[in-house]
């Protein structure tokens, strides 16, 4: 897992920007399109703001912080090289959503976002990579950090 973390990273970001560009490309915007009825579409939503749509209108602070977030992450991933590799798993996915929605905010002005489950904001692969870091870095700070 070490050895591969920028790669899981570079992966993760190619992945979630190509999945954006098609949803940009093949879609308008407010565009929805049902894969299972009630349950599940894919809609086109330009996220100005945060986590849902939280401090809209707030461009600077909106890429600062998540700059200086993967800046952090990268710094502590660097320091602790002989940690579990739920750390590893969790800031690598971190960096790798952090980033993709850096991408999105300082080239486009706002996050594409396109996962839409009708009882939960829309979001995109970046999201899930950042709430899924989160969870392992949970379970290591819990489970495993002190024990390597």
């Amino acid at each position: 897992m070490r050895k591969f973390r920028y790669v899981i990273v570079a992966f993760l970001i190619i992945l979630d920007q190509a999945v954006k560009f098609m949803v940009r490309e093949c879609m308008y915007v407010g565009e929805s399109r049902t894969i299972i009825e009630n349950i599940f579409s894919i809609t086109y939503v330009q996220n100005r703001g945060a986590a849902f749509s939280l401090l809209s209108g707030r461009g600077l602070i909106l890429t600062a912080l998540p700059f200086i977030a993967v800046i952090t992450a990268v710094w502590y991933m660097e320091k602790h090289k002989k940690a579990h590799w739920t750390m590893f798993s969790a800031l690598s996915l971190i960096i790798a959503g952090g980033l993709g929605n850096l991408i999105d905010r300082v080239f486009n002005g706002y996050v594409t976002d396109m996962f839409d489950f009708q009882v939960w904001p829309v979001f995109n692969v970046a999201d899930i990579a950042i709430c899924l870091g989160c969870g392992f870095l949970m379970l290591y700070m819990f489970w495993f950090e002190g024990k390597e």
